[in-house]
């Protein structure tokens, strides 16, 4: 492929304001939006951008709603786009979603972002310039700059909006948040989260480059990512995430489903700091193992302050005894963890919340007779559709999933200062004792 000189602007510059498309748009008040979806067939004209992979199972999830209609597929892959519209043969097809949202303007009354996490911000603060309410994979954004951005953007425009964190909306979650905030193990002074998964590399740059397939569009997928050769099984479909450039690991891919629950139970805000273990950094890819370290400040629902400790790939632990509990805990050593989930260490008990499974009480004794609230499971993707028509409100809007995904981030920042804390100032989004640290927050995007 012929080398290009890429062109940059800074991150914050090109989200200030926006792409040349969308600012060519009116931008509609949401009365006004809302007034339109009612009107006619009260049909919500749905965009999808990225329709492969996760983004099949958005596009799927999202056009089961009676009131949907999907206007417009848009990807870079060519032989994904046509498998998509050909599930939806009346939709318009583009390969760039900055072409999509001009081409369109009042045609389309919301936009599903589903494409990998360095264009999620890019793509998602394009559409909500145009005035469209955005329903966003997780994790937000790539950058912890990029999630501050798009929650205040949200919040100006009035906008709808939806963090793709399906399983928030179960009623195992939904259960765990309302047992916790009922009070049934006390205030919690632990939280312990962990995957077993890799979504990581630790290996050498990569040195095989060809051209690439004659449906991938690989400007387009770059998008504002610094420009690179395509390389063979490395970039797409699927190993992005595993690259500092275009993924978050996993803790970015993982830990934001596994984070939600204690998250949202507990109230939390912004974390004081974060520290993580793991190997020296590379630039390449996010570490295959890691532990981090956050202490959140104190809600209503925490002891003073809050510890909380994620684990992945090999150091993820496989007994209670390797969490080292306090005795009082009542949780067995020997007994054995699941592969993912979360642990909550209260003045009263403990609560071991499996990865989308009911949770377990300790001690055991203790909460024998305990009856479990009723909870009933909600429709993550009709939820949105709902809150565009007016009908409901969302329960990860950007103003939920934009805290929660900077203080995630925060812990993917800290991967490349090992057994550093890195002291946070939320308010001036910035760390305040590594001065280094705070060029990851944002970075520079290219022009494409």
């Amino acid at each position: 492929m012929p080398a290009r000189t890429p062109h940059v602007v800074s991150r914050r510059q090109f989200l200030q304001a926006g792409s040349a498309a969308a600012a060519a748009i009116a931008v509609p008040s949401l009365r006004a939006a809302q007034a339109r979806f009612n009107s006619a067939a009260g049909k919500l004209r749905t965009a999808h951008v990225g329709v492969g992979g996760m983004g099949g199972a958005d596009l799927k999830s999202i056009s089961t709603h009676a009131s949907v209609e999907v206007a417009a597929l848009c990807d870079v892959d060519a032989d994904r786009l046509e498998a998509a519209l050909k599930l939806h043969p009346g939709a318009q097809t583009f390969r760039d979603y900055r072409e999509m949202i001009a081409a369109l303007g009042d045609k389309v009354d919301a936009v599903v972002v589903s494409t990998p996490d360095h264009t999620h911000a890019p793509a998602a603060h394009a559409a909500m310039q145009a005035g469209k309410p955005v329903y966003c994979q997780k994790p937000l954004t790539h950058e912890v700059f990029e999630a501050r951005t798009l929650r205040e953007l949200a919040e100006k425009k009035g906008l709808v909006t939806q963090m793709g964190i399906q399983v928030h909306s179960s009623a195992i979650y939904r259960r765990a948040v309302q047992m916790i905030q009922a009070g049934v193990i006390g205030p919690v002074s632990e939280v312990h989260a962990w995957s077993n998964k890799n979504w990581g590399y630790d290996g050498e740059a990569f040195t095989k480059t060809e051209a690439p397939p004659k449906s991938l569009e690989w400007n387009l997928w770059l998008g504002t990512a610094a420009d690179r050769p395509f390389s063979p099984g490395v970039y797409h479909p699927g190993q992005w995430r595993k690259l500092v450039d275009f993924g978050t690991g996993t803790l970015g891919d993982m830990g934001v489903h596994i984070f939600d629950t204690p998250y949202a139970a507990l109230e939390l805000t912004f974390p004081k700091w974060a520290k993580t273990t793991c190997r020296t950094p590379t630039a390449i890819g996010h570490p295959e193992k890691n532990i981090v370290e956050y202490e959140f400040p104190q809600t209503k629902y925490t002891a003073e302050s809050l510890k909380w400790k994620w684990y992945d790939g090999a150091l993820t632990p496989t007994t209670a005894a390797e969490l080292q509990l306090p005795a009082s805990a009542g949780v067995p050593g020997d007994f054995k963890l699941p592969g993912q989930g979360s642990l909550f260490v209260g003045a009263e008990g403990v609560m071991l919340l499996p990865h989308v499974a009911e949770p377990t009480l300790f001690p055991e004794k203790k909460f024998a007779d305990y009856k479990r609230p009723d909870v009933e499971a909600g429709n993550h993707y009709h939820e949105f559709v709902d809150a565009c028509l007016g009908k409901a409100k969302t329960s990860a809007s950007f103003a939920y999933a934009g805290p929660l995904t900077e203080a995630l981030l925060l812990g993917v920042v800290a991967n490349r200062f090992p057994d550093t804390k890195l002291e946070w100032d939320a308010a001036a989004l910035k760390v305040t004792n590594v001065a280094e640290a705070n060029k990851l927050l944002r970075s520079e995007y290219r022009k494409f």
